[in-house]
């Protein structure tokens, strides 16, 4: 099974999910499903900051395993981790394999792969 997740909840609700759940099964390889994508939004933006130590473990498990990372185009402009304007922006000061994007741009990068399960936390 393809899952993506949407990390949508403010405060360390995502991140500890991620973080003590998520990532150390995605390293194992006891994760259980395909993870085809991941979508930050708000605060959780943080977390794929340059030198956040589990943005860095998120870039090579992107890398490894072709996960799309991307965060809300008005979130990381808001918070410094994107440069231009809404719509048409580029990640700054992020790790690795981050893209921005909003909606339609999340659609369209998974539509060659297309997730069986999308889940919010």
């Amino acid at each position: 099974m393809k899952v993506a997740y949407v990390f949508a909840t403010s405060g360390h609700t995502a991140s500890y999910k991620l973080g003590k759940m998520i990532l150390p099964q995605l390293e194992t390889g006891t994760h259980g499903a395909e993870v085809i994508g991941m979508f930050f939004f708000d605060d959780n933006t943080y977390l794929l900051r340059q030198g956040d130590p589990m943005g860095e473990r998120l870039s090579r498990m992107a890398e490894q395993h072709n996960i799309l990372l991307m965060m809300c185009d008005q979130c990381a402009l808001e918070r410094g981790l994107a440069q231009g304007e809404i719509g048409k922006c580029t990640p700054h000061g992020t790790v690795a394999h981050v893209q921005v994007g909003c909606f339609p741009d999340l659609y369209k990068a998974l539509s060659a792969n297309p997730p069986d399960q999308v889940i919010t936390l």
